[in-house]
């Protein structure tokens, strides 16, 4: 496997991740509040208060969903290639990320 390889999984990932951050943000913020996530929290008819806990629930749901995505990809690509494609042995060798 290659960089191009990983760029493939890595973009892939990253929309799986969307897709399931917006589930979950839906989801959360549904039974939360009891009401569909604000479509436009620019709105004026929605509250700062609201639009904020919106920011922070949905980037808070998004991060975490991003970061599995991630891990996932990079997981299946080391159990593939038998190592992190480049991209992650760079940081590896500096110290900022450990691979498995």
């Amino acid at each position: 496997m290659g960089d191009a390889v990983w760029k493939v999984m890595a973009i892939a990932a990253g929309l799986v991740g969307a897709k399931a951050a917006k589930k979950a943000i839906d989801s959360t913020w549904n039974a939360a509040t009891g009401n569909g996530p604000p479509t436009n929290p620019a709105d004026p008819d929605i509250s700062w208060k609201e639009a904020v806990g919106f920011a922070i629930v949905s980037g808070a749901i998004a991060g975490v969903a991003r970061t599995i995505a991630q891990k996932q990809a990079a997981d299946f690509y080391i159990k593939s290639a038998g190592k992190p494609p480049k991209a992650l042995q760079a940081d590896s060798l500096k110290g900022e990320a450990k691979v498995k």
